[in-house]
């Protein structure tokens, strides 16, 4: 008898993380800057505890990231004000760059075909030195227009 092979593939995740970020032009930290002075939309989608203890990025979004889509969607009535129309370049970061590529790759999925991500997230933003501020309190996540 043979003994069974093991799988040598990456983990599934990392497989589904890889298919995403095929589909994207990410941006490093100083081009999502200049992406930004050109208009942009940045969509911080890290949670309440990282905003209190890291900071944000003056301008950004805040969307929790179980709203991302519904929030984004043009033709969602749970869309917030600035999502009118399917040519916005949506730029999203988290933490670390890696749930922020799966998250832009849905939003490809419902035809926000400009949306991308930070290579290295809200970490390597602050690394590169770019624009941070610190709020008395976090910034609440952006809720649906009126």
């Amino acid at each position: 008898m043979s003994e069974p092979k093991e799988d040598v593939r990456p983990p599934a995740v990392d497989r589904l993380l890889a298919a995403a970020r095929a589909g994207l032009r990410r941006l490093s930290p100083t081009e999502a800057a200049a992406a930004l002075a050109r208009g942009a939309r940045l969509v911080d989608t890290r949670p309440h505890f990282q905003r209190s203890a890291d900071g944000e990025i003056p301008d950004a979004i805040i969307i929790e990231r179980n709203h991302l889509e519904w929030r984004l969607d043009p033709t969602c009535p749970a869309r917030i004000h600035e999502a009118t129309g399917h040519d916005i370049a949506w730029i999203v970061l988290c933490d670390e760059g890696y749930s922020s590529s799966l998250a832009a790759a849905s939003l490809h999925r419902i035809g926000l075909g400009q949306a991308t991500d930070v290579i290295g997230g809200f970490r390597a933003w602050k690394h590169a030195g770019l624009p941070l501020i610190t709020p008395p309190t976090p910034t609440p996540p952006r809720l649906p227009r009126a």
